[in-house]
């Protein structure tokens, strides 16, 4: 009997456990932007959250991914005497290493790191642009060069190796490859490019292509997206001339909604193919939004091809021309009726999902000011938003209809990168990870772990 009332005062109390979770991938454990943990600050210490440590890393853009006690890093370091071009929009090849570096989740000590010869060509060329993929015993990242790796999650050692720009004979996009890839079951997605090759399956253990599929000028840069609907689940890939659904067991091309770009300025011809932002489902709507662009909002029809809701591309992507959402590369939050998000010079701004009509915008939260590709990433945590901007300001905030509130704001991170306009204009352009009640930030220079626990450990 006592057995008996014991287990039921721990299942009375389980509700009051602090939820606890790692960030395996981009977007968290769901893909979806959502921190779902609990037992964290309500607002921040006068002196600001608890840096717990700091561990020197290169120049990147990658987030982290924690898992399973470790945290897992991308970056690249110049090779000697090497420097990056004056120009972000420069192509001019550069040696250095693309490195892989596993952490110690609880101390920031370097477990093990990985590295391979990477001569860069791209613009904005300050390291590797995704989020390691862990899944089980192994982590999988992408490179800014099209190097595709499966490592060992203990040791760093290589199961197999990758050179996609070389297999496929493509070139690397203007800005290198960036489309996050996605596991499910025992498939690797990743976006690759070239003909009949934009979308590629791997088997996750093996390497070996599985299946290829769609032909495009640009591959863009958003990253696969897993959906369900009807029962049936879709693979979401969004390049700059349509969005299309594929059947993620065969490649089958479900349907395509040609959304062609039509930016006309010398500045959007050097920047084709921003698709970027990851596409957003809400039931059985989808939104996308682009930096020169606009907006798109299908309401999907199981398998069968999605009607066109509303779209919405303003007379440019200036800010005082943009309809909707013009987003460079934020992923946007839809919320039941609602869409908040990041617009093309830094405007954070509240928009109705049934039409896109715009309720509110504010630069509050990403520069102060107005200010070209203005950034702040977005995670929902429970009735809240928390945002980390271009600044390296980490913000609570509340978004709603007629407005919005910040609750609390520290600055946990000095910004390094000098490539985005205007010249000399410092950012972080990197997501972190939120896991186990920690944040997890990285710049140019170092990677830190501040803790959001509400005992602040």
């Amino acid at each position: 009997m006592a057995r008996v009332l014991f287990g039921f005062a721990t299942l009375l109390f389980l509700p009051l456990i602090a939820r606890a979770d790692d960030w395996p991938q981009w977007l968290g454990p769901k893909r979806d932007g959502v921190w779902r943990e609990n037992g964290l600050l309500d607002k921040f210490p006068k002196e600001g959250p608890k840096v717990l440590w700091r561990a020197d890393v290169g120049e990147g853009y990658a987030g982290p991914a924690v898992a399973g006690g470790r945290v897992f890093i991308a970056d690249r370091v110049l090779a000697k005497d090497a420097a990056n071009p004056k120009s972000a929009f420069s192509r001019t090849r550069v040696e250095g290493k693309e490195r892989v570096l596993c952490l110690d989740e609880a101390k920031g000590t370097i477990l093990w790191k990985q590295e391979y010869d990477c001569p860069y060509q791209i613009s904005y060329a300050s390291g590797p642009r995704t989020t390691p993929v862990v899944s089980g015993d192994r982590v999988y990242t992408y490179g800014a060069m099209g190097d595709l790796l499966c490592l060992d999650v203990k040791t760093g050692n290589i199961y197999w190796h990758k050179k996609l720009m070389k297999e496929y004979n493509v070139e690397a996009p203007t800005w290198g490859f960036a489309g996050h890839p996605l596991i499910d079951g025992n498939r690797l997605f990743c976006l690759v490019g070239g003909k009949g090759s934009v979308a590629v399956a791997f088997d996750k253990d093996t390497g070996r292509e599985l299946w290829k599929a769609l032909s495009a000028a640009e591959p863009g840069y958003a990253p696969p997206t897993m959906i369900e609907q009807a029962g049936k689940k879709q693979l979401i890939l969004w390049h700059p001339e349509s969005v299309n659904s594929l059947n993620p067991e065969t490649g089958e091309v479900y349907w395509t909604i040609p959304w062609v770009g039509k930016a006309k300025s010398k500045s959007a011809r050097l920047g084709a193919g921003m698709s970027i932002p990851t596409p957003r489902l809400f039931g059985d709507r989808l939104f996308l939004t682009c930096f020169y662009d606009g907006s798109l909002m299908l309401k999907l029809n199981g398998v069968g091809t999605p009607s066109i809701l509303w779209k919405a591309g303003g007379k440019s992507e200036n800010a005082d021309d943009t309809v909707a959402l013009h987003a460079v590369m934020v992923t946007p939050v839809f919320k039941g009726d609602y869409i908040y998000g990041v617009c093309s010079y830094g405007e954070m701004r509240g928009l109705k999902a049934d039409s896109g009509e715009r309720l509110w915008d504010t630069h509050q939260y990403t520069t102060g000011k107005s200010q070209r590709w203005g950034n702040a990433f977005i995670v929902e945590q429970g009735d809240r938003f928390i945002l980390f901007n271009e600044q390296g300001d980490l913000i609570l905030a509340k978004f709603h209809p007629k407005g919005h509130e910040e609750i609390s704001r520290a600055h946990i991170l000095d910004p390094t990168n000098t490539m985005a306009p205007p010249p000399g204009r410092r950012v972080i352009w990197s997501h972190p990870a939120f896991a186990n009640r920690h944040v997890y930030a990285r710049n140019d220079r170092e990677i830190i772990c501040v803790s959001m626990a509400a005992d602040q450990r």
